[in-house]
């Protein structure tokens, strides 16, 4: 029986030791390839002025980056932190100022124009957020006509083996019980399937692995 959902805080990583260890395990997973990028770009989003949204220290959208050409990039965080992070990370692949910049802010009220972007995506965010539609609407709003979207998260429904494997790999006490809130927070298929349905994204497609869950689609 899948547990109901533990709604999580929607203010981010706030503390500086914490964001810091955190920055150090991402950066474990960018090294060991398990990010998304080339599943972002095999999608079809590899060019253009793109949204991340939720990029905490960055790594997804840097190694994005990294693999396309002619493009730039929009993170977007509520944490200070990790706007510090991702900063500090991206003028390390050389791309601050040049193909990257981030901005505090909430992810229900985006500050940009209508239709600002060609694409957008974002991992492990959406479980975080109070009103999870009003950002679902709100990527509908900054997304130019035939712009793709990629949203990938955990799902609460994950098999207890792998969560099981998922904590004892992650070494830091307080990461743990992170990791332990943001699966508690997170949504199965059919809840997804849900929230996007009373969206104003029309043209979606949710699809699951044994980690994650996956929502992907294109503005009509």
């Amino acid at each position: 029986m899948i547990k109901p959902r533990i709604v999580e805080t929607d203010n981010g990583i706030q503390d500086e030791g914490i964001a810091v260890e955190y920055d150090r395990m991402m950066r474990k997973d960018r090294d060991n390839g398990i990010l998304y990028a080339n599943d972002i770009i095999k999608y079809g989003i590899n060019g253009g002025s793109v949204l991340e949204i939720g990029q905490g220290p960055g790594y997804l959208g840097l190694e994005w980056l990294a693999k396309t050409q002619n493009t730039n990039l929009t993170g977007i965080d509520i944490s200070d932190c990790m706007v510090r992070i991702a900063e500090k990370n991206a003028e390390e692949y050389g791309f601050l100022t040049k193909r990257v910049k981030y901005i505090k802010c909430d992810a229900h009220e985006l500050p940009f124009d209508n239709e600002s972007f060609d694409n957008v995506f974002s991992n492990a965010t959406i479980h975080e957020l109070r009103a999870p539609v009003k950002l679902l609407n709100e990527i509908n709003r900054v997304l130019k006509p035939g712009g793709k979207y990629y949203l990938s998260d955990l799902r609460r429904d994950m098999n207890p083996v792998i969560r099981f494997l998922m904590k004892k790999s992650t070494k830091n006490k307080q990461l743990v019980s992170g990791l332990i809130s943001s699966i508690s927070a997170s949504y199965t298929r059919k809840e997804a399937e849900d929230l996007l349905a009373i969206s104003d994204l029309k043209e979606y497609k949710v699809s699951v692995n044994p980690f994650s869950i996956f929502i992907k689609g294109i503005k009509n």
